[in-house]
């Protein structure tokens, strides 16, 4: 199962699960009814942060941001120790250890669950942490540094992160893109 999830200074935004490779359409699809309507809604102006996957990087996404008129944060490839979001994927690893799911269904609602506990100050404190995550990579020369251990807690997440994002969305458009999209 993929997931697709979203962080900022204001907390945890929803999440996507999705049963199949995510490809350009899909991963468009994603930030159509997730992502931009809960940045329309409270903010004017904000720096979009995404891996570098295929979907991530073509032609028609970028497209699709420029059109949106969304500025999308240059980053390097394979770099987790500078993205917060991948400590909030260890987090919720961390809280549904103990609940051990024993189906894709109960499966979704243990992350969804552990998801929605994750509160604003943690990610604020995630975000405020960065410009010393970032000292601290710059002087090991771009190597893993022990001030950023993390690693993706569930290695096939997706993820996007932007600077000034909410925690709600249009819930009929995320139950509509679930059905499409969801395990």
């Amino acid at each position: 199962m993929l997931i697709w999830g979203a962080m900022s200074s204001a907390g945890v935004g929803p999440l996507c699960c999705i049963k199949s490779r995510v490809n350009t359409a899909i991963y468009q699809e994603i930030l159509q009814h997730l992502m931009l309507p809960s940045t329309d809604e409270l903010y004017a102006d904000f720096i979009f942060h995404q891996e570098l996957e295929p979907a991530h990087t073509a032609k028609s996404t970028k497209t699709w941001f420029n059109d949106h008129r969304i500025t999308v944060s240059e980053w390097p490839a394979n770099s987790p120790d500078l993205n917060p979001i991948e400590n909030l994927w260890d987090t919720a690893e961390r809280k549904m250890r103990d609940m051990r799911p024993k189906n894709a269904a109960e499966l979704k609602t243990t992350i969804e669950a552990s998801w929605s506990s994750i509160t604003p100050q943690q990610c604020q404190r995630l975000i405020a942490s960065m410009s010393c995550c970032i000292e601290t990579v710059i002087d090991a020369k771009g190597a893993q540094t022990k001030y950023c251990p993390f690693m993706p807690a569930l290695p096939s997440m997706l993820q996007g992160l932007q600077h000034g994002r909410s925690a709600s969305s249009d819930t009929s458009e995320i139950s509509s893109l679930n059905k499409t999209l969801d395990v």
